[in-house]
């Protein structure tokens, strides 16, 4: 990750959105988790990452108890984005940790590692789906159904978990797109819809759980 404006076109863009969110009143916190570039091959290998452990999460995690311990942050009200990875991350986050993070928006994220049938299974433990009992925040699901690099079905198959457990989620398909939307007016979709689901349940949010 870079501070500033990326040479990749959804960086470049997530960077604005970050910019956007912090004209609007939140405090943001990008996350440069390790698996990421510019601190070296032993970070960007790190042990324990992806189906491994996933020991990245780790990272996200003391970021979001960062921002509760700062004075300028509600720590009621603290919600996480990202797309992809990201996705992924801020699906564990809502799995794992609800009581810090109150809200997030999972765009084309992985939910399912390994084998569900075997529980003990690094790659199932590893991933969001493991942690389903413990879900209580709310989500917003975007994804494309024709996308190459995470299959829909990530997405179809966690929509069925939370609704299994009453889990409060809303859901924003493309038909036809692609991991990367081909569509300007698709993106334009995407976020404005994350700023109207962080407003509701984050910047908004009254206390208790939606």
């Amino acid at each position: 990750m870079l501070l500033g404006y990326h040479y990749m076109f959804f960086y470049h863009m997530a960077y604005a959105v970050n910019q956007f969110l912090a004209n609007e009143g939140y405090v943001v916190l990008s996350v440069n988790y390790r698996g990421g570039i510019g601190y070296g091959r032993r970070f960007q290998n790190a042990p324990q990452r992806g189906r491994a452990g996933n020991s990245e999460y780790q990272d996200v995690l003391a970021a979001g108890e960062y921002l509760r311990g700062r004075a300028d942050v509600d720590p009621k009200r603290i919600g996480i984005w990202g797309l992809s990875y990201g996705g992924l991350l801020t699906a564990q986050a809502l799995a794992r940790n609800s009581d810090l993070f109150a809200a997030g928006v999972d765009m084309a994220g992985v939910h399912l590692w390994g084998d569900p049938l075997s529980p003990s299974d690094v790659g199932y433990q590893s991933s969001p789906s493991s942690q389903i009992e413990k879900w209580k925040s709310p989500v917003l699901l975007i994804h494309g159904d024709d996308d190459r690099n995470v299959a829909f079905a990530q997405t179809t198959g966690l929509v069925q978990l939370l609704r299994a457990h009453n889990v409060y989620h809303e859901l924003i398909v493309f038909p036809d797109d692609v991991h990367d939307s081909l569509l300007h007016r698709r993106w334009m979709t995407a976020f404005q819809a994350t700023d109207d689901f962080l407003k509701r349940f984050v910047k908004d949010r009254k206390g208790g759980t939606p």
